[in-house]
Order: C-alpha cells, then structure tokens, then sequence
C-alpha cells in the first residue's frame, strides 16, 4: 500500500527537493505540506507540479489531523525540530528527520517517545549515500591511523556547527580506534580561540560556513610519513534524494528509533 506522505518545511530548500522526489520519483503519495512560508497554497502549484492540490498548513499538529499520513519528512530547524518530533510521534506518525542539531540526549527522548507511541523514527545526518559511504571508509581507516582531524564546510546558511555529519563520523572513528598508548600531544598556544576547532572525545572538528557551498566533508588521517584524505561532496541537494527514496521505502521495515542511513542501507 503507498504510504501517505507529510512534507514538514516544505518551502526550504531541501523540503522542495524532497517534494519534488515524492511526487515524480516514488509511489507514495503527498498529502500535506507544512511551512510558516506560504500557509494556504497549493504546494504543487508552488513548485509547477502535475497532480491534485496539496495544502500547505502552518501548524504541524493542525496538518496532520487534516491530511492523516503515515510518515512525516521533516527538514526543518535546530531550533524547532524535537517539537516536531514529538508532535508527529505522539500522533501515532511515523518520522523521517533530516534536520540536524538533535544531541544524544535527544535521541534518548526520541526512542522514549517511539516506544510509547508504538511509532518509528528514522534519523538521518546525512541522506547522502557517499556521505555515509565516507563515514564508513573513516572508520575503517580509524583503525590503522589514530591521528584524524575533520573538517566540515557547508553553506552559510546552516545555523548549527558542528554538523551532524561531523559528529556522526567523529563517533563511528571513536568507535574503531585504538587509543591505547596514545602519546601525549604537546601543550599549545591557541593564539585566537577556536583556532584548532571544536573537539570530540580528542577528535578536532573544523566548520567552514560560506555562500556558495551546500555539504562537503573531509577527514583528514596522519601518520609518521604519510597522510590519508578521505572527502566527500554534495554539489546540489539532489544528491541527497536517493537516501531519501531509500528511508520511505525503508521506514515501515525498523522498529522504534534507528539513528543513521548507513543502518538500513545494508
């Protein structure tokens, strides 16, 4: 049976992409869109899509008693994104997210929240397959090079830093390196503060935020001789679209919270 699907920030960037890949890429279908821009229009008109009109609500709660989904998409804010989680949960809503900026505290309420709820929560940092191919070849790596520095360059209209990305990678190389008999680094002078970056369990992340860039990673592995580059670029958003095709065919399959693509990818 085609799931029903609820776009939340349907007017951003990414949400247009992902409204766009729903309704000319999948067979599930569109029945809401959610935004603070637009309350009212037809979402597809909006976009110069073929297809009957789907409403743009201005409240997500109000969206998802009108239109009945089965699965909500979110790509929204830092700032708003637990609210919407919780909202969409406790409606008996299954939940893709996109939207970064949710902390491990967070995810501990997220899964609280899906066992309560009998609902699924599929959080993503990065729907890229690359993205998460990277990730994976990181922690390979992690486990014959100790030293890594990562360095995280998006768009300067990203509101958090460092990304999840970011984060998820420092974790997974975490997860795999051996640290024992680590030399101690020398003690340094940090002439301008926040000039080695942010650190993660000795883990340095750097955040670089320019007009012109959408996502882009590098981790960066030393060892006595010789270096390790591994990289990965999102030229345009729709690099993202088939991770998002793979999460709603994906979603009805996981049980309560799966934190990570690479988790539903094998």
């Amino acid at each position: 049976m085609n799931k029903r699907v609820l776009v939340n920030g349907a007017c951003g960037r990414m949400g247009q992409e992902v409204v766009k890949t729903v309704v000319n890429e999948t067979d599930e279908l569109l029945v809401g869109a959610c935004d603070l821009k637009h309350t009212g229009e037809d979402i597809l008109k909006l976009l110069a899509l073929e297809g009957p009109e789907v409403l743009i609500y201005g409240d997500l709660a109000e969206a998802i008693k009108s239109t009945e989904p089965d699965v909500i998409i979110d790509f929204t804010s830092p700032r708003v994104v637990m609210d919407n989680i919780e909202t969409g949960l406790s409606h008996g809503v299954d939940m893709i997210v996109g939207t970064t900026g949710i902390t491990e505290i967070d995810l501990k309420k997220i899964d609280q929240w899906t066992k309560e709820n009998d609902t699924r929560a599929l959080i993503v940092p990065n729907f890229a397959i690359g993205a998460v191919l990277m990730m994976r070849f990181a922690a390979e790596t992690a486990r014959h090079f100790k030293d890594v520095e990562i360095i995280e360059l998006h768009h300067n209209q990203k509101i958090d830093a460092p990304s999840g990305t970011a984060l998820k990678t420092a974790e997974l190389i975490n997860a795999e390196r051996d640290q024992s008999g680590s030399e101690e680094g020398i003690e340094e002078i940090e002439k301008l503060t926040g000039a080695r970056g942010g650190e993660l369990d000795g883990i340095r992340i750097h955040s670089v935020r320019l007009p012109g860039l959408v996502a882009h990673q590098e981790v960066i592995f030393g060892a006595e001789g010789q270096s390790l580059t591994i990289r990965h670029d999102s030229y345009n958003r729709k690099s993202f679209m088939p991770g998002v095709r793979l999460a709603l065919k994906k979603i009805s399959e996981i049980r309560g919270l799966v934190y990570g693509l690479e988790k539903i990818m094998d």
